[in-house]
């Protein structure tokens, strides 16, 4: 397979965007859970070979393959909601690979060319939501999902998009108001937001089961990141996962409902960086015990949105290499 390289105005911009990267290490408020895409390319456009491949993998027999390789780094696939091609975004832009092609395609996304890894489609497959920065503010905007023109949905950032609500008419979502990060849902229309956790420390990666009455998050109120489940209101929050080695991240029940994949990393590991070694995990809902699906070198990028294939039965992913390993 060929692997394609990201042209030279690409590997330039990694490098000037190196001095606001740093900025975001260092500003208050600002953690390793949530720096948007660019923000942490300073250390990622010294890698000298870093190999990007998205892949599939069938949930019953663990079979990997490799759709597209790539010698720039990009994050985050999403599935289209016909199975015809995905979306994932790469230096800040977003793009397109039809099934059956190597060539990726940019989608036009107007003015929003700071793109991070947190986009996905409607329940329709007629909008695209994205999370675009803004002054070092990452902000939820909807688009046509073949490209245009985006519209502002959250006027308050940071806001991370996570999750499309069933109906269609709610966007779920990770924000950071007063220095705590918690979920918040908003009318896909626009208006006053609401906020569903308020538990100390990080809560993160909400996700719809497909019937609309319950949101999946991580959240580390119990001193160790897990999987979390609550109604769509916000109430009746428990624990979903339990184990006492891993770090637990990005919830995603498939369209069936039957399945649960995340993302785990080992317990030492604070919030969701890249480049470590990671473990897939599936359970059945709605309180099955986990499973490693596949182990792969990841983390950020990997899993942080849905990637299910509409049949339930395989879902993308990206995993990386260095020219160390």
């Amino acid at each position: 397979m060929t692997l394609k390289r990201g042209s030279s105005t690409n590997r330039l911009r990694k490098l000037a965007w190196a001095g606001a990267s740093v900025l975001s290490v260092i500003m208050p408020g600002i953690t390793a859970s949530h720096v948007d895409s660019d923000a942490h390319r300073v250390a990622l456009a010294q890698e000298q070979s870093l190999e990007s491949s998205l892949e599939t993998i069938s949930i019953q027999t663990g079979a990997r393959k490799v759709l597209y390789r790539s010698l720039d780094r990009f994050e985050a696939p999403n599935w289209s909601r016909d199975g015809s091609y995905l979306i994932y975004n790469s230096n800040g832009r977003l793009f397109r690979l039809r099934v059956g092609s190597n060539q990726p395609e940019m989608l036009d996304t107007g003015m929003a060319t700071r793109c991070n890894n947190d986009h996905g489609f409607s329940p329709d497959g007629q909008w695209l939501a994205l999370s675009h920065s803004v002054a070092g503010e990452s902000l939820i905007y909807i688009l046509p999902s073949s490209g245009g023109t985006p519209r502002l949905v959250t006027e308050n950032g940071p806001s991370y998009w996570h999750g499309w609500s069933p109906d269609g008419r709610t966007l779920a979502y990770c924000a950071q108001r007063n220095g705590e990060f918690d979920i918040y849902t908003i009318p896909v229309e626009g208006g006053e937001e609401r906020r569903l956790t308020n538990a100390p420390g990080l809560d993160d990666g909400p996700d719809y089961s497909p019937d609309g009455k319950s949101i999946y998050f991580n959240s580390e109120r119990s001193g160790l990141m897990k999987i979390w489940r609550m109604n769509s209101d916000g109430s009746a929050q428990e624990q979903v996962t339990f184990d006492d080695q891993n770090a637990d991240r990005f919830p995603h029940p498939s369209p069936n409902g039957q399945w649960m994949v995340f993302l785990s990393y080992d317990k030492s590991v604070k919030g969701h960086p890249p480049n470590h070694d990671v473990s897939l995990r599936i359970m059945a809902l709605p309180n099955g015990e986990p499973r490693i699906l596949t182990k792969l070198f990841g983390g950020q990028g990997t899993i942080n949105v849905p990637s299910w294939f509409p049949d339930s039965r395989q879902l993308a992913f990206v995993s990386y290499r260095l020219a160390s390993r």
